[in-house]
């Protein structure tokens, strides 16, 4: 049967309204908008430190600038935004009233003082430091270094002769743990008689409290290897003083004694280019956690000191190879260091427990006061 072109007209009418409907439904359901070009190439960044200060706030800027240059997109910034204080917040007004179409929260308790508004600008992507929130609008985002913290633990267990190795850490959240347990797995891997020794800041840095913590760890516990979690490296500028070994984080150092062994690093500039990949797409809102690690090239250990042999190169070359190929740390029987059994024989602890419920500190691991 033949259809008239005014029914042809209305069919089509029917049709697009059909879709104008949908359109709304989804958008009502599921918050998304759609991100004017001149939008979406404006990115946000907020840290806590400031971003010429070596360490977890200049690894930051520096990669997500490389990665914002390479797709001619715009870095706007703000830095020195302390913690848990409102500056937060207003941040995110800020670099929203400069029209950025994401923002990237680099400080793990950002998002816990920010959901209300981070939830209020639903067509804003926002990626975060920290699992400990999560909303549609929302990608929780970090590199596994945990990797190389079980590499450096193991490094750090060749190189003891004492068997205690400090470790001087910033809060008891589960990023921390979590690097705090594969470093002490590390060390037990190549010296089951050695111990982590961990002494508690309570802050993200607090130079003066950080040094006298590593100055307590070497002279009072004993340690003769040293690592930290700290925004700065304060603690390793005490072990250099006083000739202990020791192991940085989030940077690599220029012009040290033969103690600095290595660094556990991370290529930002890459981890930030996959993630500006997803945005630009318009995929980042599917993924709830992005975790990339040494498979991706983006976790590694930074060049050797001379005084580390070539047969410790080569054993912490064995263990990586071991990570390339799927090795998973937290698996096997573990127990927490108050002798409850956390994982057996056959089992690995999940992503989203590692992530997000990393409430334990594994055997191997004490707490000074």
């Amino acid at each position: 049967m033949d259809i008239s072109p005014k029914d042809q007209r209305l069919k089509l009418l029917v049709a697009l309204g059909g879709c104008i409907v949908l359109t709304i439904i989804f958008t009502l359901m599921f918050g998304f908008e759609v991100h004017d070009d001149k939008q979406q190439k404006k990115i946000g960044f907020i840290n806590i430190g400031g971003i010429e200060e070596p360490g977890w706030s200049n690894a930051h800027y520096e990669g997500l600038k490389v990665a914002c240059e390479k797709f001619g997109l715009e870095l706007l910034f703000r830095d020195h935004i302390e913690e848990n204080s409102g500056q937060c917040p207003e941040a995110i007004e800020e670099l929203l009233a400069e029209g950025v179409g994401m923002i990237f929260l680099a400080s793990y308790n950002y998002p816990i003082e920010s959901k209300s508004i981070i939830a209020e600008n639903k067509h804003i992507e926002f990626a975060t430091n920290s699992s400990e929130v999560h909303l549609r609008n929302m990608t929780s985002y970090f590199a596994r270094m945990y990797q190389g913290r079980y590499l450096s633990g193991a490094l750090a267990g060749l190189r003891t002769k004492s068997n205690v190795i400090g470790y001087v850490a910033a809060m008891p959240n589960s990023e921390v743990n979590r690097g705090i347990d594969a470093f002490t797995l590390g060390v037990q891997r190549v010296n089951p008689n050695a111990k982590v020794v961990v002494m508690w800041t309570g802050t993200w840095r607090n130079d003066e409290v950080e040094a006298a913590h590593a100055r307590r760890l070497i002279e009072q516990a004993h340690a003769d290897v040293l690592t930290y979690h700290q925004d700065y490296i304060a603690s390793v500028d005490v072990a250099d003083e006083l000739g202990v070994d020791y192991i940085a984080y989030n940077i690599e150092l220029d012009n040290r004694s033969e103690h600095y062994l290595t660094s556990v690093v991370c290529r930002w500039d890459i981890f930030y280019e996959k993630m500006l990949q997803l945005y630009l797409r318009k995929e980042l809102p599917s993924v709830k956690n992005y975790w990339l690690g040494m498979k991706q090239g983006v976790i590694k250990l930074s060049d050797y000191s001379p005084a580390v042999t070539p047969e410790q190169q080569q054993k912490i070359e064995e263990l990586s190879q071991e990570l390339l190929n799927d090795k998973q740390i937290f698996s096997g029987k573990l127990y927490d260091n108050q002798g409850n059994l956390k994982c057996n024989d056959g089992e690995a602890i999940s992503e989203n427990v590692l992530l997000e419920r990393m409430n334990w500190l594994v055997r191997g691991v004490e707490v000074l006061e």
